[in-house]
């Protein structure tokens, strides 16, 4: 597909597919925005006029957006319910599918997704956006290199103090999100931690997860603004989860992740274990540490490297080049599925009170 633009359908207009993806792609000078879709038809005009697509490429069901044979890739942001449905309904008819995080709200949804990219050779790509913050990509290459050494335990978390998103509304309805905070934001530091670690496979997997601030209207969350407020709606997911994954290599790992809960500030880490050094990174101040030792002497290092933004743009441009160049792709559907499968079992433990077994 080279010297071609990559003709993009976007479904789902909301936050992120208004704040996030339309304004990524329209900077990119080989991908044209072909098509809009959204149930609010009104959100879809907006974009549309806003980027140049024309009123006949705009849609309220996706099904008539696949029809539009001059497309080339779907990107998919709408509630996660319906991640796996349209992504396999695009698969299947002929086009390359980029979709906002998490891969699916079950073990079988992520199933369905990894067999239509393998049956159709169609490229799959999940909102993996921590990969590409700087800071983790030296961290990357640190560890690449085995100045690390063997990468044995970790710890992550996403806290937030008070900062559900969109409460009434699909993020807090469990039929429509597949759960709370561990589903949103445990995707992200999870698969980050795991990156780096060199993607072990998950063997066993034990959580617990909690609700105690569903009737909360307190937010103190700048994240808190993606999604739509319902007054009087649903809140039937959890606010808090912690969990403890082990891995095939004997490695394991640590995971906290709340919308609600009574900590001092919000806060992202990634916490890593090394037998040659360790490391922690936060959004406290975003800066990287990496601890070894030298000469007899236990050593800091604090890289200049400096994450400028949250790394969305890139995974996109990283999704283009793969789809018009044939880059190596950094993500692929079984990366997805181990993810959903930590998720579905930690919920699972969560509820029976025991480790899972994967």
């Amino acid at each position: 597909m080279e010297n071609k633009k990559l003709r993009v359908g976007i479904v789902g207009c909301g936050g992120m597919g208004r704040g996030v993806h339309s304004p990524a792609f329209s900077k990119m000078e080989d991908v044209e925005i072909a098509a809009y879709c959204d149930i609010i038809r009104e959100r879809a005009e907006e974009l549309a006029e806003k980027y140049g697509v024309a009123p006949e490429c705009v849609y309220t069901d996706y099904k008539e957006m696949l029809k539009q044979t001059d497309l080339d890739a779907i990107d998919i942001i709408t509630p996660n319910k319906f991640h796996s449905e349209i992504a396999v309904a695009a698969m299947e008819a002929g086009f390359h599918v980029f979709c906002e995080k998490p891969d699916a709200v079950s073990i079988a949804e992520a199933a369905k997704m990894k067999d239509a990219s393998e049956r159709t050779g169609k490229i799959l790509m999940v909102m993996r956006n921590n990969r590409y913050r700087e800071t983790a990509k030296y961290l990357k290459q640190f560890i690449g290199e085995g100045r690390m050494g063997e990468v044995y335990a970790a710890r992550c978390g996403w806290q937030r103090r008070r900062g559900a998103p969109g409460v009434g509304g699909w993020f807090t309805t469990k039929a429509l999100s597949g759960g709370g905070p561990l589903i949103d934001l445990g995707v992200h530091m999870i698969d980050l931690t795991m990156w780096l670690m060199g993607n072990p496979r998950p063997v066993a997997v034990s959580g617990c997860t909690y609700c105690k601030f569903a009737e909360s209207s307190v937010s103190d969350s700048t994240e808190a603004k993606f999604g739509d407020k319902k007054a009087g709606g649903t809140f039937d997911v959890e606010d808090l989860a912690m969990g403890f994954i082990r891995f095939d290599n004997g490695a394991c790992l640590q995971v906290e992740v709340s919308w609600n809960s009574n900590v001092d500030q919000e806060r992202q880490f990634v916490e890593l274990r090394g037998d040659k050094a360790g490391s922690i990174w936060n959004t406290d101040d975003g800066k990287l540490r990496i601890f070894t030792e030298e000469f007899g002497n236990t050593v800091d290092i604090t890289p200049n490297a400096k994450d400028m933004d949250g790394g969305h743009a890139q995974n996109l441009r990283h999704f283009v080049d793969c789809v018009l160049y044939g880059a190596e792709p950094m993500f692929v559907p079984q990366q997805g599925y181990n993810m959903v499968g930590i998720l579905e079992a930690m919920y699972r433990s969560a509820k029976e009170g025991h480790e899972i077994q994967l």
